[in-house]
């Protein structure tokens, strides 16, 4: 991702931005040579580690976590738009009928953030899905095209619930909110088992996230399933209560409550990956 492309279209709400992250330069320029596992794991959280640097604080108003949902939305949106079009990436028929749906999804909720920001919309910022070239195949190996599409999703279905607390004073904004995660939710659920058809590490691969890193894509994205194997549910310890032939398991206890990740346990994660 173009870190510096991030920074002209913040600086275009924020004037005083660049003076805030200045000391911080260099750490940002050294994500560039991280190896490819740290790098998949860093780049649903980079831009979120902007916030952090330049405020000092996670978004705490309802224009904040708009504008923080929209450069995450259009990360995806052009992701999904520039695998689309890749040649030989995405096999027809289904699996094609799938990410263009996801496109057009993520495309619509782009529109629709800056709709309700107006001019205080972020512009989009360049990326670059290769990440400097370690992520080369990106959009001609299929596997690593699903594998980085999954850490997005599950990264962003976490990072939105994570948010909702700060726009419950906006019944429109905060529904509307919900609505675009629940949707992130089933991509999250399709693209794992898109992943789980096509085998391999991913052949154990479910709809819904047993444990902490079911991922089958390594302990490097351990970060993004921080907390999932929680069993323990307003005080209740679920694997406590009665299920059908005897107590209920760790993995559906686990199973059948998601976790959500904050803004805060976004931006310290991002700084794991940082030099």
């Amino acid at each position: 991702m173009n870190l510096f492309n991030v920074f002209e279209t913040i600086t275009q709400v924020d004037p005083e931005f660049n003076e805030r992250v200045s000391p911080r330069r260099e750490a940002i320029r050294n994500m560039a040579s991280f190896g490819k596992k740290v790098t998949l794991a860093a780049m649903p959280f980079m831009i979120s580690d902007l916030f952090k640097k330049a405020y000092g604080q996670t978004p705490t108003d309802v224009n904040g976590v708009l504008n923080y949902a929209l450069t995450l939305e259009y990360l995806e949106a052009e992701y999904y738009t520039l695998g689309a079009a890749a040649s030989n990436l995405v096999p027809s028929g289904r699996p094609m009928g799938a990410i263009t749906t996801i496109r057009d999804h993520e495309v619509a909720h782009v529109n629709f953030l800056k709709q309700v920001l107006g001019d205080k919309a972020v512009s989009k910022p360049t990326f670059d899905f290769t990440a400097g070239g370690t992520f080369a195949n990106v959009f001609s190996d299929y596997d690593t095209f699903l594998a980085l599409a999954q850490a997005f999703e599950d990264t962003g279905v976490r990072a939105y619930k994570g948010q909702a607390a700060i726009l419950k004073g906006n019944k429109v904004v905060l529904t509307a909110a919900l609505q675009i995660h629940s949707v992130e939710a089933r991509h999250a659920s399709h693209i794992r088992q898109m992943r789980r058809a096509r085998g391999g590490a991913a052949a154990n691969q479910k709809p819904w996230i047993t444990g902490a890193n079911d991922s089958g894509i390594g302990a490097v994205v351990d970060p993004i399933y921080a907390g999932e194997d929680n069993k323990v549910q307003a005080s209740v310890d679920i694997t406590s209560l009665n299920g059908v032939g005897g107590k209920v398991s760790v993995n559906a206890a686990t199973q059948s409550f998601d976790e959500p990740l904050t803004a805060a346990a976004v931006l310290d994660i991002a700084q794991l990956f940082i030099k």
